[in-house]
């Protein structure tokens, strides 16, 4: 059913209900009024005969017949148009319309009321009357056919008008509700082609002066726009899954060929010498290690790529710090690693990726960055400098020659005696520009080693438009080789 249709009909029902409340309510205040008008007639009519009453009293108590009825002649015709009726001790004197005398009169009011006799009603009042020789009362009627005849004419009016206004007003509405909806309809007629799967139209952004349908075309565009970017983060999960098959079918051949040749190798020749059989065995564990390795370093550029800004908090990077050099003091105990953070230095940021940044450059110092003698000493550092947080790493390695120094970030690039995945340092660099901040490598501060130095902004922004860490290089060359400084 249409909008103004359903419109039509709520103002046809709704229209003579309130009619009919309406005359309800002015049949009351008519009644009201009517009666009103009723009793003060009958006050003045009591007011206006009351003396004759009171002397045809005592005309009657005193027993003189003659002057009793020329009172009571001059109460009947000053009584005029209404009904009178004088009770006294001895007898009662009746005239003009009023109730039959066996209709029983209420006592002691003290204003008018009303008197059904048969099928006519009437409106009475009653005034006690006081003579030296007794009391009385007198009353006087007035019939209210004429009133009711008016109330039932209203009556008959209120009906007519409630009949007659329920298709008036129905029509009436529909009409004005059909020219209101017309920017409705013709947002409807705009929209009904769109299919946001095939089609990239969408609404223009014309206001129509009804704030409604405005309102709702803004709601609309907005749905579309976010199914467009859910429709372009779904093909970039998607691209993310394929770029990772692709990826790590790549980087897991070389490993898995060497394992399947050193199993070879352990079948076909059962009674190996005991020194080689255990080469083979290290150099199995080796290549384990390594396809472990490469797959959580996978899985983890996939969640940097995917991650949301729901999930980005202020983060202590002291506490980050804290715990990474922590774990790595746990995990390489013959390691000297220094920690120089000031507290309560935060960042806006995604404390998983944070951690995920220290520990990177924790491991790629140890791995690669120990002295001459096979040492490892490994000073982190956390600073403010303005608005931004400062993470430094150095170490006391052979450093990263300045020529080299534009790739080590790149996917896997490895030493060529590292049996590292080649994505530590491209997750490092993933990180930084998730969080809008820079990475770089020089030499270290002694002029001996490397330092990698990351700045992170303090204050919260947008996530990069595109980020392709792991798509990006599907299609790249693989495990290409430079200075050690790289992991």
């Amino acid at each position: 059913m249409k909008l103004s249709t359903r419109i039509g009909i709520a103002v046809g029902l709704t229209v003579p209900l309130l009619v009919l409340a309406s005359g309800w309510l002015l049949l009351r205040l008519v009644d009201h009024d009517l009666h009103n008008a009723e009793d003060d007639h009958l006050r003045t009519r009591a007011a206006a005969v009351t003396p004759d009453a009171r002397a045809l009293l005592r005309a009657s108590s005193a027993d003189r017949p003659k002057a009793a009825d020329t009172r009571e002649r001059r109460l009947f015709s000053a009584a005029l148009d209404v009904g009178v009726r004088v009770v006294g001790p001895d007898a009662t004197f009746t005239g003009g319309p009023q109730p039959d005398a066996n209709v029983r009169l209420p006592s002691g009011t003290s204003g008018p009321v009303t008197v059904r006799s048969g099928g006519t009603s009437w409106r009475a009042l009653s005034v006690p009357i006081t003579t030296v020789r007794g009391s009385g009362t007198l009353w006087v009627f007035s019939p209210d056919a004429a009133d009711r005849a008016q109330l039932r004419l209203v009556r008959r009016r209120v009906a007519v008008t409630s009949l007659l206004a329920a298709p008036l007003s129905g029509l009436l509405a529909w009409g004005i509700a059909t020219g209101a909806t017309g920017p409705l309809r013709r947002l409807g007629r705009r929209t009904a082609g769109l299919d946001p799967r095939t089609s990239a139209a969408r609404p223009p952004d014309e206001p129509t002066g009804v704030t409604e349908v405005d309102e709702l075309a803004a709601t609309l565009r907005t749905v579309l726009a976010r199914y467009d970017e859910q429709a372009a983060r779904t093909a970039e999960a998607l691209g993310t899954a394929r770029s990772f098959s692709a990826a790590a079918s790549h980087e897991l051949r070389t490993p898995l060929m060497s394992m399947g040749t050193n199993l070879d190798i352990l079948a076909d020749h059962p009674g190996l010498p005991e020194p080689d059989r255990r080469e083979v065995l290290a150099d199995l564990r080796g290549e384990h290690a390594r396809l472990l390795g490469l797959l959580v370093m996978l899985r983890e550029l996939g969640r940097g790529d995917l991650v949301e800004a729901e999930a980005f908090r202020s983060v202590d990077v002291t506490e980050a710090a804290d715990a990474s050099v922590a774990e790595a003091r746990r995990r390489h105990p013959d390691a000297r690693i220094a920690l120089d953070a000031a507290p309560g230095l935060t960042v806006h940021g995604w404390e998983p990726g944070i951690r995920l940044l220290l520990d990177n450059l924790v491991a790629n110092a140890l791995a690669h960055g120990r002295d001459a003698r096979g040492e490892a000493t490994v000073a982190v550092g956390v600073r403010r400098s303005g608005e931004q947080v400062v993470i430094t790493v150095d170490d006391l390695g052979p450093g990263v020659p300045p020529e080299a120094r534009s790739r080590v970030f790149e996917r896997f690039r490895r030493g060529p005696e590292s049996s590292g995945s080649g994505l530590g340092l491209t997750l490092v660099a993933q990180q930084a520009a998730l969080h809008r901040g820079s990475v770089t490598v020089t030499e270290g501060p002694t002029g001996v080693g490397a330092r990698f130095e990351v700045r992170l902004p303090s204050t919260g922004g947008e996530l990069p438009g595109r980020r392709d860490w792991l798509i990006g290089t599907a299609g790249a060359n693989r495990s290409q080789s430079f200075p050690k400084e790289a992991s």
